[in-house]
């Protein structure tokens, strides 16, 4: 899987209307640790927590873009 950043993460509950607490249900982890990533300026949260985010926003068609030179970004299938 490919690393995220944390902007991709607020961006990617945007396209979906999801409040952190929305993305902490979907990924079964803690709203705290749903902060501290975006946050980024904390203790990083492990890559198992990552990818957890990851997967429950590529459940919801949520595509990461790896920066292919211009940064990365997001692409968005509704289901």
């Amino acid at each position: 899987m490919p690393v995220i950043s944390a902007a991709q993460v607020r961006a990617a509950r945007g396209l979906l209307d999801w409040s952190m607490v929305d993305l902490a249900k979907a990924a079964r982890v803690s709203v705290s640790t749903v902060k501290r990533f975006e946050d980024g300026r904390l203790a990083p949260v492990s890559d198992e927590t990552v990818a957890s985010m990851q997967d429950a926003f590529e459940t919801e068609g949520v595509r990461f873009l790896s920066d292919d030179g211009s940064g990365p970004g997001l692409r968005y299938r509704s289901r």
